[in-house]
């Protein structure tokens, strides 16, 4: 019988936030993509990682686990799938979607259930609602009625979009919520949207995988690009009347 080699992590000073990540090279196989443990959520670490590739996902009750899986799902903004009911829902008269209006009640949605259970504790979620303080995190928002049926949000830096996680309480919206974003996201020139780990329902709007090693190369290219998009979020596109002065969200 041949021994299993014991499990190797880089484990991360919670007391030092500047200090470098591992190599996304070294990330274990299975799990796919686990690369370290530990560390903080601060913002210094979240952006290194994010610039590197890298992000957090773990339990309200583990340790900080950070990963870079390979493949990596991603979206190119031009290129979300439209199909013939998602374009029936574009087309309805009955939702206003919005940029950054309400990222507090986004990140608690999303935290509901993902993979079966809580994901997005209290920790993460202080985590990215300071980053959306600092303008780096960004929702999206579509609403039915004055109430919230669906969002998404994520990580900007340069021209890549960091999706974290999107949720919904009515049909399509969600795929909504991604589709508007990633139409905003081509006017702004922003070239890759990060899906971190495929699914099924991703699979269908049309996300690809990409080796890490093209993954790498891309983010490279990507992510010094210019920030004219930082600082909060506004739609500078044209929405057709129903999205943009539909009922929205109450003041």
């Amino acid at each position: 019988m041949t021994a299993h080699s014991p499990l190797r992590l880089h484990w991360l000073d919670p007391r030092n936030p500047r200090e470098s990540f591992p190599d996304v090279d070294q990330a274990l196989r299975d799990p796919n993509g686990l690369l370290a443990i530990g560390g903080d959520l601060s913002v210094a670490r979240l952006l290194q990682a994010y610039r590197k590739g890298i992000f957090p996902w773990f339990n309200p009750d583990e340790p900080i686990l950070w990963w870079s899986p390979d493949p990596r799902a991603v979206f190119y903004p031009d290129a979300v799938r439209v199909h013939r009911s998602l374009r029936q829902s574009l087309r309805r008269a009955d939702y206003a979607v919005t940029l950054d209006r309400a990222f507090p009640q986004v990140i608690d949605a999303c935290g509901q259930g993902r993979h079966g259970g809580t994901w997005l504790g209290g920790a993460m979620q202080h985590a990215y609602l300071e980053l959306f303080r600092r303008g780096y995190a960004h929702s999206v928002e579509v609403w039915r009625e004055g109430a919230l049926i669906g969002g998404l949000y994520g990580v900007s830096l340069g021209r890549v979009f960091f999706g974290e996680s999107m949720f919904s309480r009515a049909s399509d919206a969600s795929k909504i919520a991604l589709v508007w974003l990633s139409r905003q996201l081509e006017a702004w020139g922003f070239e890759l949207i990060d899906c971190q780990i495929g699914s099924p329902h991703l699979d269908r709007l049309g996300a690809q995988y990409l080796p890490r090693q093209e993954f790498k190369s891309l983010l490279n290219s990507a992510i010094d690009g210019p920030l004219e998009t930082s600082g909060s979020w506004h739609f500078d596109i044209p929405l057709p009347p129903s999205a943009q002065h539909g009922p929205g969200p109450h003041d």
